[in-house]
Protein backbone atom coordinates (compact mmCIF):
# COMPACT_ATOMS: atom_id res chain seq x y z
CA UNK A 1 0.00 0.00 0.00
CA UNK A 2 2.63 2.52 0.73
CA UNK A 3 4.29 2.81 -2.66
CA UNK A 4 1.38 1.69 -4.93
CA UNK A 5 0.98 5.67 -6.15
CA UNK A 6 4.70 5.23 -7.36
CA UNK A 7 4.74 1.84 -8.53
CA UNK A 8 2.06 3.11 -10.96
CA UNK A 9 3.70 5.48 -12.05
CA UNK A 10 6.88 3.16 -13.02
CA UNK A 11 4.76 0.61 -14.54
CA UNK A 12 3.22 3.32 -17.11
CA UNK A 13 7.00 4.62 -17.60
CA UNK A 14 8.13 1.05 -17.96
CA UNK A 15 5.18 0.07 -20.53
CA UNK A 16 5.45 3.46 -22.62
CA UNK A 17 9.66 2.80 -22.65
CA UNK A 18 9.14 -0.51 -23.93
CA UNK A 19 10.46 -2.11 -20.53
CA UNK A 20 9.25 -5.84 -19.60
CA UNK A 21 11.05 -6.62 -17.05
CA UNK A 22 12.11 -5.26 -13.51
CA UNK A 23 14.87 -6.93 -11.25
CA UNK A 24 16.05 -5.65 -7.90
CA UNK A 25 20.47 -5.46 -7.33
CA UNK A 26 22.11 -8.79 -6.21
CA UNK A 27 23.69 -8.39 -3.35
CA UNK A 28 27.76 -9.11 -3.67
CA UNK A 29 28.52 -10.88 0.14
CA UNK A 30 31.80 -11.83 1.26
CA UNK A 31 33.33 -15.56 0.47
CA UNK A 32 32.95 -16.03 4.32
CA UNK A 33 29.35 -14.80 4.65
CA UNK A 34 28.00 -16.94 1.12
CA UNK A 35 29.88 -20.37 3.10
CA UNK A 36 28.15 -19.65 5.89
CA UNK A 37 24.75 -20.05 4.94
CA UNK A 38 25.68 -22.54 2.57
CA UNK A 39 26.65 -24.54 5.00
CA UNK A 40 23.31 -24.66 6.98
CA UNK A 41 22.07 -27.40 5.33
CA UNK A 42 19.05 -25.83 4.08
CA UNK A 43 18.68 -26.54 0.67
CA UNK A 44 15.41 -28.22 -0.26
CA UNK A 45 13.81 -26.66 2.59
CA UNK A 46 10.99 -24.42 3.00
CA UNK A 47 10.35 -21.76 6.00
CA UNK A 48 7.04 -19.82 6.26
CA UNK A 49 7.36 -16.22 7.09
CA UNK A 50 4.29 -13.73 8.18
CA UNK A 51 4.88 -10.50 7.89
CA UNK A 52 3.73 -6.40 8.50
CA UNK A 53 2.80 -5.34 4.78
CA UNK A 54 5.59 -3.52 3.30
CA UNK A 55 7.52 -4.41 5.92
CA UNK A 56 10.73 -5.97 3.76
CA UNK A 57 12.91 -4.50 0.89
CA UNK A 58 11.36 -5.45 -2.67
CA UNK A 59 12.80 -2.53 -4.47
CA UNK A 60 16.24 -2.15 -4.31
CA UNK A 61 17.10 -5.41 -2.91
CA UNK A 62 15.08 -7.94 -3.26
CA UNK A 63 15.53 -9.69 0.11
CA UNK A 64 13.90 -12.87 0.10
CA UNK A 65 15.31 -13.34 -3.35
CA UNK A 66 18.75 -13.02 -1.56
CA UNK A 67 17.68 -15.59 1.13
CA UNK A 68 16.87 -18.31 -1.39
CA UNK A 69 19.97 -17.86 -3.14
CA UNK A 70 22.56 -18.38 -0.20
CA UNK A 71 20.67 -20.47 1.38
CA UNK A 72 18.05 -22.87 -1.09
CA UNK A 73 15.90 -22.42 1.29
CA UNK A 74 12.27 -21.70 -0.24
CA UNK A 75 10.42 -19.02 1.40
CA UNK A 76 6.73 -18.75 1.23
CA UNK A 77 5.95 -15.30 2.60
CA UNK A 78 2.35 -13.90 3.46
CA UNK A 79 1.61 -10.51 5.38
CA UNK A 80 -0.79 -9.28 7.76
CA UNK A 81 -2.36 -5.51 8.65
CA UNK A 82 -2.71 -5.85 12.50
CA UNK A 83 -1.55 -8.00 15.71
CA UNK A 84 -4.70 -8.70 16.06
CA UNK A 85 -5.43 -10.87 12.85
CA UNK A 86 -2.06 -11.91 12.93
CA UNK A 87 -3.02 -13.36 16.29
CA UNK A 88 -6.39 -14.77 15.30
CA UNK A 89 -5.02 -16.58 12.36
CA UNK A 90 -2.64 -18.34 14.73
CA UNK A 91 -4.86 -18.86 17.55
CA UNK A 92 -7.59 -20.36 14.81
CA UNK A 93 -5.17 -23.07 13.69
CA UNK A 94 -4.90 -25.06 10.54
CA UNK A 95 -1.83 -22.64 9.68
CA UNK A 96 2.22 -23.78 10.12
CA UNK A 97 4.24 -20.44 10.32
CA UNK A 98 7.84 -20.19 11.11
CA UNK A 99 9.09 -16.53 11.98
CA UNK A 100 6.37 -14.43 13.04
CA UNK A 101 6.89 -10.25 13.55
CA UNK A 102 4.49 -9.11 16.65
CA UNK A 103 4.69 -5.83 18.24
CA UNK A 104 5.93 -5.66 21.74
CA UNK A 105 2.54 -6.24 24.12
CA UNK A 106 1.74 -9.28 20.85
CA UNK A 107 5.13 -10.69 21.49
CA UNK A 108 4.26 -10.59 25.44
CA UNK A 109 0.78 -12.56 24.50
CA UNK A 110 2.19 -15.08 22.33
CA UNK A 111 5.33 -15.81 25.21
CA UNK A 112 2.42 -15.89 27.88
CA UNK A 113 0.18 -18.30 25.70
CA UNK A 114 3.38 -20.44 24.45
CA UNK A 115 2.98 -20.07 20.87
CA UNK A 116 6.58 -18.91 20.21
CA UNK A 117 9.87 -20.95 20.96
CA UNK A 118 13.57 -19.88 22.71
CA UNK A 119 16.03 -19.16 20.22
CA UNK A 120 19.19 -20.42 19.95
CA UNK A 121 21.41 -17.31 19.63
CA UNK A 122 24.64 -19.87 18.44
CA UNK A 123 22.79 -19.43 15.11
CA UNK A 124 22.30 -16.17 15.50
CA UNK A 125 25.97 -15.22 15.24
CA UNK A 126 25.00 -11.77 13.60
CA UNK A 127 23.02 -10.81 16.84
CA UNK A 128 26.02 -10.01 18.92
CA UNK A 129 27.66 -8.41 15.98
CA UNK A 130 25.66 -5.44 15.29
CA UNK A 131 22.30 -5.50 17.63
CA UNK A 132 23.27 -2.35 19.28
CA UNK A 133 22.46 -2.86 23.11
CA UNK A 134 20.88 0.72 23.91
CA UNK A 135 17.39 -0.99 22.61
CA UNK A 136 18.41 -4.33 25.13
CA UNK A 137 15.88 -2.32 27.35
CA UNK A 138 12.80 -3.13 25.42
CA UNK A 139 13.10 -6.64 25.89
CA UNK A 140 14.55 -7.01 29.45
CA UNK A 141 11.09 -8.14 30.83
CA UNK A 142 10.04 -10.97 31.88
CA UNK A 143 6.77 -13.16 31.60
CA UNK A 144 5.93 -16.05 33.79
CA UNK A 145 9.48 -16.17 34.42
CA UNK A 146 10.85 -16.00 31.01
CA UNK A 147 13.18 -13.37 29.67
CA UNK A 148 11.94 -11.84 26.16
CA UNK A 149 15.00 -11.44 24.59
CA UNK A 150 15.03 -15.17 24.71
CA UNK A 151 12.34 -15.56 22.67
CA UNK A 152 12.51 -12.08 20.53
CA UNK A 153 14.74 -9.97 18.28
CA UNK A 154 13.88 -6.37 17.98
CA UNK A 155 13.55 -5.86 14.02
CA UNK A 156 12.81 -2.17 14.31
CA UNK A 157 11.43 0.89 16.58
CA UNK A 158 9.09 3.05 16.48
CA UNK A 159 5.95 5.97 17.74
CA UNK A 160 2.56 7.16 16.98
CA UNK A 161 2.57 10.69 15.54
CA UNK A 162 -0.22 13.14 15.04
CA UNK A 163 0.43 13.90 10.84
CA UNK A 164 -1.98 16.39 9.27
CA UNK A 165 -1.89 18.61 6.20
CA UNK A 166 -0.82 22.23 6.28
CA UNK A 167 -3.14 23.47 3.57
CA UNK A 168 -6.28 22.63 5.91
CA UNK A 169 -4.18 22.90 9.48
CA UNK A 170 -3.04 26.46 9.34
CA UNK A 171 -1.81 26.11 13.09
CA UNK A 172 0.49 23.66 14.39
CA UNK A 173 -1.60 21.03 16.94
CA UNK A 174 -0.26 20.17 19.93
CA UNK A 175 -2.69 18.11 21.39
CA UNK A 176 -4.52 15.16 20.29
CA UNK A 177 -7.79 17.14 20.89
CA UNK A 178 -7.54 18.42 17.23
CA UNK A 179 -9.11 15.18 15.92
CA UNK A 180 -12.03 16.20 17.43
CA UNK A 181 -12.03 19.69 15.87
CA UNK A 182 -15.59 19.95 13.74
CA UNK A 183 -14.16 21.94 11.64
CA UNK A 184 -12.37 18.95 10.54
CA UNK A 185 -15.54 17.32 9.91
CA UNK A 186 -15.09 14.03 7.88
CA UNK A 187 -11.52 14.85 6.83
CA UNK A 188 -9.96 12.67 9.99
CA UNK A 189 -8.17 9.35 9.67
CA UNK A 190 -7.76 6.90 12.57
CA UNK A 191 -6.22 3.91 13.43
CA UNK A 192 -8.32 0.96 12.19
CA UNK A 193 -7.31 -0.92 15.12
CA UNK A 194 -8.05 -0.95 18.94
CA UNK A 195 -5.26 -0.23 20.90
CA UNK A 196 -3.67 2.36 19.13
CA UNK A 197 -7.14 4.47 18.54
CA UNK A 198 -7.83 3.70 22.58
CA UNK A 199 -4.44 4.82 23.43
CA UNK A 200 -5.47 8.67 22.05
CA UNK A 201 -8.39 9.02 24.15
CA UNK A 202 -6.76 7.57 26.77
CA UNK A 203 -3.60 10.00 26.68
CA UNK A 204 -6.54 13.01 26.23
CA UNK A 205 -8.17 11.69 29.73
CA UNK A 206 -4.38 10.89 31.31
CA UNK A 207 -5.13 7.51 31.58
CA UNK A 208 -2.75 4.55 31.88
CA UNK A 209 -2.54 2.80 28.13
CA UNK A 210 -2.31 -0.06 29.76
CA UNK A 211 -5.46 0.06 32.45
CA UNK A 212 -7.67 -3.19 33.40
CA UNK A 213 -10.34 -0.46 35.24
CA UNK A 214 -13.63 -1.02 32.83
CA UNK A 215 -14.29 2.54 33.87
CA UNK A 216 -11.00 3.62 31.91
CA UNK A 217 -12.55 1.69 28.83
CA UNK A 218 -15.80 3.04 29.58
CA UNK A 219 -14.52 6.76 29.55
CA UNK A 220 -12.24 6.27 26.36
CA UNK A 221 -15.10 4.68 24.34
CA UNK A 222 -17.06 7.52 25.11
CA UNK A 223 -14.53 9.80 23.70
CA UNK A 224 -14.05 7.98 20.91
CA UNK A 225 -17.71 7.52 20.39
CA UNK A 226 -18.36 11.47 20.45
CA UNK A 227 -15.84 11.82 17.64
CA UNK A 228 -17.26 9.04 15.50
CA UNK A 229 -20.35 11.10 16.12
CA UNK A 230 -19.27 14.98 15.24
CA UNK A 231 -16.37 14.25 13.34
CA UNK A 232 -16.96 11.33 11.21
CA UNK A 233 -13.56 9.71 11.21
CA UNK A 234 -12.59 7.27 8.41
CA UNK A 235 -10.80 4.02 10.13
CA UNK A 236 -7.80 2.54 8.08
CA UNK A 237 -4.51 1.21 8.39
CA UNK A 238 -2.33 0.95 5.27
CA UNK A 239 -4.43 3.07 3.01
CA UNK A 240 -3.82 6.29 4.92
CA UNK A 241 -0.91 7.01 2.24
CA UNK A 242 -3.14 6.82 -0.25
CA UNK A 243 -5.44 9.00 1.49
CA UNK A 244 -2.90 11.62 2.87
CA UNK A 245 -0.69 12.15 -0.09
CA UNK A 246 -3.76 12.58 -2.10
CA UNK A 247 -4.10 15.62 -0.19
CA UNK A 248 -7.81 15.00 -0.18
CA UNK A 249 -7.74 14.35 4.11
CA UNK A 250 -6.62 16.74 7.10
CA UNK A 251 -4.93 14.64 9.70
CA UNK A 252 -4.19 11.49 10.20
CA UNK A 253 -2.84 8.98 13.46
CA UNK A 254 0.09 6.71 12.33
CA UNK A 255 3.35 5.89 12.45
CA UNK A 256 6.84 8.16 12.19
CA UNK A 257 8.58 5.86 9.77
CA UNK A 258 5.73 6.21 7.80
CA UNK A 259 5.35 9.45 7.72
CA UNK A 260 8.29 10.22 5.81
CA UNK A 261 7.52 8.20 3.28
CA UNK A 262 4.13 9.94 2.78
CA UNK A 263 6.19 13.21 3.14
CA UNK A 264 8.10 12.26 0.00
CA UNK A 265 5.29 11.76 -2.14
CA UNK A 266 3.26 15.25 -0.33
CA UNK A 267 5.65 17.96 1.08
CA UNK A 268 2.48 19.68 2.38
CA UNK A 269 2.51 16.90 5.17
CA UNK A 270 3.96 17.96 8.23
CA UNK A 271 3.73 16.04 11.96
CA UNK A 272 4.15 16.58 16.00
CA UNK A 273 4.53 14.53 18.77
CA UNK A 274 1.13 15.76 21.20
CA UNK A 275 1.90 16.99 24.20
CA UNK A 276 -0.73 14.22 26.08
CA UNK A 277 1.43 11.84 25.00
CA UNK A 278 2.67 9.11 22.33
CA UNK A 279 2.95 4.86 22.28
CA UNK A 280 6.42 3.84 21.57
CA UNK A 281 6.59 0.25 20.27
CA UNK A 282 9.12 -2.44 18.61
CA UNK A 283 8.44 -4.81 16.66
CA UNK A 284 10.39 -8.05 16.50
CA UNK A 285 11.61 -11.38 14.97
CA UNK A 286 10.28 -14.47 16.48
CA UNK A 287 9.63 -18.29 16.07
CA UNK A 288 6.33 -19.73 16.14
CA UNK A 289 5.65 -22.67 17.93
CA UNK A 290 4.13 -24.45 14.65
CA UNK A 291 7.80 -24.00 13.31
CA UNK A 292 8.44 -26.78 10.77
CA UNK A 293 11.98 -25.19 10.23
CA UNK A 294 13.55 -23.58 13.24
CA UNK A 295 17.18 -23.34 12.12
CA UNK A 296 15.90 -22.58 8.41
CA UNK A 297 14.11 -19.46 11.11
CA UNK A 298 17.09 -18.43 12.91
CA UNK A 299 19.10 -18.47 9.69
CA UNK A 300 16.51 -15.92 8.71
CA UNK A 301 16.83 -13.94 11.71
CA UNK A 302 20.37 -13.39 11.09
CA UNK A 303 20.00 -13.06 7.58
CA UNK A 304 17.78 -10.01 8.79
CA UNK A 305 20.78 -8.59 10.44
CA UNK A 306 23.44 -8.52 7.82
CA UNK A 307 24.68 -4.75 7.62
CA UNK A 308 23.57 -5.07 3.45
CA UNK A 309 20.22 -6.62 3.95
CA UNK A 310 19.57 -4.79 7.03
CA UNK A 311 20.54 -1.12 5.49
CA UNK A 312 18.44 -2.01 2.66
CA UNK A 313 14.95 -2.99 4.67
CA UNK A 314 16.11 0.51 6.62
CA UNK A 315 15.63 2.90 3.98
CA UNK A 316 12.56 0.59 3.24
CA UNK A 317 10.35 0.65 5.64
CA UNK A 318 11.65 3.89 7.12
CA UNK A 319 11.49 2.61 10.91
CA UNK A 320 14.41 2.78 13.50
CA UNK A 321 16.83 0.03 13.46
CA UNK A 322 18.94 -1.33 16.48
CA UNK A 323 21.34 -2.24 13.85
CA UNK A 324 24.73 -0.57 14.82
CA UNK A 325 25.90 -1.47 11.32
CA UNK A 326 23.48 0.48 9.74
CA UNK A 327 23.49 3.74 12.51
CA UNK A 328 27.25 3.90 11.49
CA UNK A 329 26.47 3.49 7.86
CA UNK A 330 27.32 7.01 5.94
CA UNK A 331 25.20 6.33 3.27
CA UNK A 332 22.47 5.74 5.71
CA UNK A 333 19.68 8.66 4.71
CA UNK A 334 17.33 8.59 7.61
CA UNK A 335 19.70 8.80 10.63
CA UNK A 336 18.77 13.06 10.65
CA UNK A 337 15.36 12.39 11.09
CA UNK A 338 13.65 13.60 13.96
CA UNK A 339 10.56 11.80 12.87
CA UNK A 340 12.21 8.30 12.83
CA UNK A 341 15.02 8.98 15.48
CA UNK A 342 13.55 11.11 17.84
CA UNK A 343 14.76 12.53 20.87
CA UNK A 344 13.23 10.67 23.71
CA UNK A 345 14.26 12.06 26.34
CA UNK A 346 12.00 15.19 25.43
CA UNK A 347 9.00 13.21 24.62
CA UNK A 348 6.38 13.71 27.28
CA UNK A 349 4.05 10.81 28.65
CA UNK A 350 5.68 7.96 26.07
CA UNK A 351 4.13 4.72 26.76
CA UNK A 352 4.18 1.27 25.82
CA UNK A 353 1.86 -1.49 25.14
CA UNK A 354 1.61 -4.64 27.06
CA UNK A 355 -0.28 -7.80 27.03
CA UNK A 356 -3.58 -6.91 28.94
CA UNK A 357 -5.57 -9.76 30.72
CA UNK A 358 -8.36 -11.47 28.59
CA UNK A 359 -11.21 -10.41 30.32
CA UNK A 360 -9.82 -6.79 30.10
CA UNK A 361 -9.10 -7.32 26.47
CA UNK A 362 -12.67 -9.19 25.79
CA UNK A 363 -14.24 -5.43 27.32
CA UNK A 364 -11.82 -3.51 25.04
CA UNK A 365 -12.88 -5.07 21.72
CA UNK A 366 -16.74 -4.91 22.87
CA UNK A 367 -15.96 -1.43 23.44
CA UNK A 368 -14.20 -1.03 20.19
CA UNK A 369 -17.43 -2.50 18.74
CA UNK A 370 -19.53 0.30 19.60
CA UNK A 371 -17.07 2.86 19.01
CA UNK A 372 -17.41 2.08 15.54
CA UNK A 373 -21.08 1.23 15.21
CA UNK A 374 -20.89 -2.39 14.46
CA UNK A 375 -23.19 -3.16 17.18
CA UNK A 376 -25.87 -0.37 15.60
CA UNK A 377 -29.06 -2.54 14.53
CA UNK A 378 -29.24 0.90 12.49
CA UNK A 379 -27.14 -0.82 9.49
CA UNK A 380 -28.87 -3.93 9.56
CA UNK A 381 -32.15 -2.21 8.71
CA UNK A 382 -30.61 -0.59 5.88
CA UNK A 383 -29.71 -3.62 4.81
CA UNK A 384 -32.60 -5.25 5.34
CA UNK A 385 -35.26 -2.91 3.38
CA UNK A 386 -32.26 -2.43 0.70
CA UNK A 387 -32.76 -5.95 0.22
CA UNK A 388 -37.00 -5.90 -0.01
CA UNK A 389 -36.34 -3.12 -2.59
CA UNK A 390 -33.98 -4.97 -4.54
CA UNK A 391 -36.21 -7.61 -4.79
CA UNK A 392 -39.44 -6.03 -5.27
CA UNK A 393 -37.49 -3.91 -8.61
CA UNK A 394 -36.52 -7.82 -9.56
CA UNK A 395 -39.99 -9.15 -9.46
CA UNK A 396 -41.47 -5.86 -11.12
CA UNK A 397 -39.47 -6.37 -13.94
CA UNK A 398 -40.03 -9.74 -14.10
CA UNK A 399 -43.90 -9.04 -14.59
CA UNK A 400 -43.17 -6.52 -16.91
CA UNK A 401 -40.76 -8.62 -19.25
CA UNK A 402 -43.62 -11.56 -18.40
CA UNK A 403 -46.43 -9.27 -19.71
CA UNK A 404 -44.35 -8.11 -22.92
CA UNK A 405 -43.40 -11.44 -23.80
CA UNK A 406 -46.96 -12.46 -23.67
CA UNK A 407 -48.36 -9.73 -25.73
CA UNK A 408 -45.82 -10.60 -27.99
CA UNK A 409 -47.00 -14.66 -28.36
CA UNK A 410 -50.32 -13.36 -28.59
CA UNK A 411 -49.36 -11.12 -31.44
Amino acid sequence: MKRIASLTLCLILMLSLGVTAFSAEQVEFSEEVTQYYASLGLQGTKLNVYNWGEYIDTEEVDVLSEFERLTGCTVNYTTFESNENMYSKLAGGGVSYDILVPSDYMVEKLLKEEMILPLDYSNIPNYEKYFDEEYGYLVDDEIDGKKISDYAVIYNVGTTILIYNTNYVKETPTSWSVLWDEQYKDKVLMFNNPRDSFAIAQALLGQDFNTVSKSDWDAAAELLKKQRETVHPTYVMDEVFNKMESGDYALATYYAGDYELMHDNNPDLAYVLPEEGINTFYDAFVISQSSQNKKGAEAFINFMMEPEIALANAEYIYYATPNKAVLENEDYSLIDSEAVYPDYSEIKNAQAFHDLPNDTLQYMNAQWMKVKGENDTTHLYVVFFTCLALIALTVAAYLIHKKKMKKYYEV
